[in-house]
């Protein structure tokens, strides 16, 4: 699809294999910053789509095979805006054939930052968002060590594109298993978004500080599955966000041992975090009918 600026937005869709499967739902899917809908991440859309949902996920600008500089964000809400705009049309899509069926927002990293803002703006749209170490707060073992980090607005304005290590490498701390770290860079549209540029990391930040502004208005049934050892998003900052939301259905899951990418850490913790989205999702579902 094209967006708002003109830029072209890479979308794809995954449904179930088999026609015996019982169809439960529509699952919109956002990655996180560094990532794309394809390659590792789509790992996740398959297992959700063989558990009988329909899928859908986009690229965000800058990243996969979308247009823009690459993991290059000065503002967060255009990428909301385009989440939204794709989003709605598969929706409608989906819900002519199946008007009785639920759709659900999906979000890891900063896409669950994003799944969040597109919740608040569709309050009636969506019936549960489920967030998979979202980024509602940037952990301290992540941030630029001080000084860096009280120059951060500084280099944002004369330098927005500065990657000198402001940050530490966000694949480094994202995935336990090394040989899924260098699966995740072998990616031929990775880039260069291991350290993100100045003015990406002070929209972070901001972005941070409004969902925790903003978090008593989410009132859907939400589910947050978090790495307890995740150093790059602060699971006890997410845990706020659960404990401050109006959602009556909300669950929170923190997962010992588990680093920031799930799909990036032992076989064990795998199972047992998807397990618990992949139960919630047909759980609600099926609540749904």
């Amino acid at each position: 699809m094209n967006n708002n600026n003109n830029m072209k937005i890479f979308t794809q869709t995954w449904k179930p294999n088999s026609p015996s499967t019982h169809l439960l739902g529509l699952v919109a899917m956002i990655h996180g910053y560094a990532s794309e809908s394809s390659w590792i991440f789509q790992l996740t859309a398959v297992a959700i789509a063989k558990l009988g949902f329909h899928v859908c996920a986009l690229d965000l600008p800058g990243h996969g095979f979308s247009d823009g500089p690459r993991g290059y964000i000065t503002d967060i809400n255009p990428l909301v805006t385009d989440c939204i705009q794709y989003f709605n049309t598969a929706r409608l899509n989906f819900q002519e054939e199946h008007p009785d069926l639920p759709a659900f927002l999906y979000g890891e990293s900063l896409g669950g930052a994003i799944a969040i803002l597109v919740a608040l703006k569709q309050k009636k749209e969506w019936r549960g968002l489920v967030l998979n170490g979202p980024m509602c707060s940037v952990s301290a073992k992540f941030k630029p060590m001080w000084p860096l980090e009280k120059f951060l607005p500084a280099a944002a304005l004369v330098a927005p594109r500065w990657r000198v290590v402001l940050t530490k490498s966000l694949v480094e701390k994202s995935f336990k298993e090394e040989w899924k770290r260098e699966l995740f860079r072998r990616s031929p549209r990775a880039g260069k978004s291991e350290h993100p540029p100045a003015r990406t990391s002070l929209e972070m930040l901001r972005i941070c500080k409004e969902i925790g502004r903003r978090s008593r208005e989410l009132e859907l049934p939400l589910l947050v599955v978090h790495g307890r050892e995740d150093s790059v998003c602060d699971w006890e900052a997410a845990e706020k966000v659960v404990e401050m939301a109006g959602s009556k259905d909300k669950t929170l899951k923190v997962v010992d041992g588990m680093w920031h990418q799930m799909i990036g850490d032992t076989v064990d913790n795998v199972e047992f975090g998807f397990g618990l989205i992949f139960s919630w999702l047909k759980n609600r579902a099926q609540l749904e009918r």
